[in-house]
C-alpha cells in the first residue's frame, strides 16, 4: 500500500478526531507569537502518537518522521490567528474575544497534524524522511518563517510544500500555479515636513497637506510608468494624516500604504526608485520628506518541477480536481522557505458551493470541513509522488 492509500485509510478511521482537532484550534485561536496553548496541544497529540517533536524557542514546533538519511520532504502549517471578531455563529466559534482563525490556519495546522499522525503509523514504509513544520507568526510583517528557518527548520530539507484554503474555490478543487502565486508586500510610509503657517498665506510657507495630496495621487501613477505593468506592481495608500485646524498649515504629515509586486526582481530593486520618486514629487512643494520603507515578504515563487509533482499528486486523487490558481496580490511568508529550497504552495478549495463565496480575513468566514479530507489525501499523494521522483535521482537540485 502506498503512502497516499495509507493516509486515506487513516483519515477514514480517524475522521471524527480530525474534525475535532480543527474545531479545537478554531475555538482557541491565538495571535502571532502567542500560540502557547496551540503549541502545547500539537506537542501533546504528536507525542501521543509516538513521535518526538522539537519545540522552537517561544512557540511552534517541528517533527521528523521516517529515515534520517537521504532526501527529506517538508510540509508547513501556520498556527497563528488574526485580531478579528468572529461573527459566524458556529457552535465552535472563537472563545478568545477579538481573535479568530479568519485565514484558515486552523485547517492548515490540522492537515499537518493529521499527516504527521498518519505517517507515524507507516514510518517504516517511508523511503524518504518527512518533516512537518508548525510555524508561528505568519500574519505579522515579515512573518515568522525567517525566524523558524534560523532555528534550523530547513536543515537537510530538499523540498517543501504547503496549502492555503481558498473560500472562492469549491471544495474538492485544488489550485496550482507555476511561478508567483502571491505577491511581495512592503509597507511604505512617508513623513512630510514643512515650516507650517496660516492657510491665508500658503505662498509664505510650504504646504504639507498639498504635498501629501501630491504623493497620494502622483506616486502610484509615476510608479506605473517606471515599472513594467506585467509584473503586477501596485502602490496603494491606506492612511493620510496631518493637521488639527482648518485654517492652519501643519508642520508635519504622514501617508502610508503598501507596495505589492509579483516579480521578485522588482521586489529586490524597487526601494531606491520609490525614494527617488518621493523626493521628485516633493521638490516643487518646498517640503521635505522622509521615506520609511519596511520590507515585508517576497512573492511565493512556486518551483516548476515541484509544482508538476504537486499537480500529479492532485490528479492521482481526482483527475478533474486540478485548476489554474490565479496570481494573488496578497502576501504569504511561505515565500521565505522557497528562497532556500524548491517547493510549491497550492490553493485548497473550501467553499461549500451553496452560500455566497466569502473572503479571507473576514469575521464571517465559513470553511467546508470536507476540505480536511481533500488536503490530507493530497499531502499523502505528494509524499508518494516525491518518493517516486527521488528514486529517479536527486530531487530538483
Amino acid at each position: 500500500m502506498g503512502i497516499a492509500a495509507a493516509v486515506e485509510e487513516w483519515v477514514d478511521r480517524n475522521w471524527d478526531t480530525v474534525v475535532q482537532w480543527r474545531r479545537h484550534f478554531h475555538a482557541h485561536p491565538e495571535l502571532s507569537n502567542m500560540e502557547y496553548r496551540t503549541t502545547d496541544f500539537i506537542v501533546e497529540v504528536l507525542e501521543a502518537h509516538g513521535l518526538h517533536p522539537e519545540r522552537f524557542p517561544g512557540t511552534g514546533v517541528r517533527v521528523d518522521i521516517g529515515p534520517t538519511e537521504g532526501p527529506r520532504l517538508a510540509f508547513r502549517g501556520d498556527i497563528d490567528a488574526l485580531p478579528i471578531t468572529e461573527v459566524t455563529g458556529l457552535d465552535f466559534a472563537s472563545e478568545n474575544t477579538g481573535v479568530m482563525h479568519a485565514c484558515g490556519h486552523d485547517v492548515h495546522t490540522t492537515l499537518c497534524l493529521g499527516l504527521a499522525c498518519a505517517l507515524a503509523e507507516h514510518a517504516e514504509e517511508l523511503e524518504t524522511g518527512v518533516r512537518i513544520i508548525f510555524q508561528p507568526a505568519e500574519e505579522v510583517m515579515d512573518g515568522g518563517a525567517p525566524q523558524v528557518i534560523g532555528f534550523g527548520a530547513l536543515e537537510n530539507v530538499d523540498a517543501i510544500y504547503a496549502v492555503h484554503v481558498e473560500p472562492k474555490l469549491k471544495v474538492g478543487k485544488v489550485g496550482v500555479r507555476v511561478g508567483a502565486i502571491t505577491s511581495a508586500t512592503d509597507i511604505v510610509t512617508v513623513k512630510v515636513h514643512g515650516p507650517g503657517g496660516h492657510s491665508s498665506r500658503p505662498h509664505l510657507t510650504a504646504d504639507v497637506v498639498y504635498a501629501l495630496g501630491s504623493l497620494v495621487t502622483e506616486l502610484p501613477g509615476l510608479l506605473s510608468r517606471r515599472v513594467d505593468p506585467r509584473t503586477g506592481t501596485v502602490m496603494v495608500f491606506g492612511t493620510i494624516n496631518a493637521g488639527y485646524a482648518s485654517n492652519a498649515i501643519p508642520k508635519t504629515g504622514e501617508v502610508s500604504g503598501t507596495l505589492r509586486t509579483a516579480d521578485i526582481r522588482v521586489w529586490r530593486t524597487v526601494q531606491p526608485l520609490i525614494e527617488e520618486l518621493v523626493q521628485q514629487i516633493l521638490a516643487p512643494t518646498g517640503c521635505r520628506g522622509e521615506v520609511i520603507y519596511t520590507r515585508g515578504v517576497p512573492p511565493v515563487q512556486n518551483d516548476d518541477v515541484a509544482t508538476a509533482i504537486l499537480a500529479d499528486a492532485v490528479r492521482s486523487i481526482d483527475p478533474g480536481a486540478v485548476v489554474q490558481a490565479p496570481q494573488s496580490s496578497g502576501g504569504e511568508d511561505f515565500s521565505w522557505y522557497l528562497e532556500h529550497v524548491p517547493g510549491s504552495m497550492a490553493r485548497l478549495g473550501c467553499w461549500d458551493g451553496e452560500r455566497e463565496p466569502q473572503d479571507l480575513h473576514q469575521g464571517d468566514l465559513h470553511v467546508d470541513e470536507r476540505c480536511l479530507g481533500v488536503g490530507l489525501r493530497l499531502f499523502g499523494a505528494v509524499v508518494d509522488q516525491y518518493q517516486a521522483s527521488a528514486r529517479r535521482g536527486p530531487f530538483l537540485r
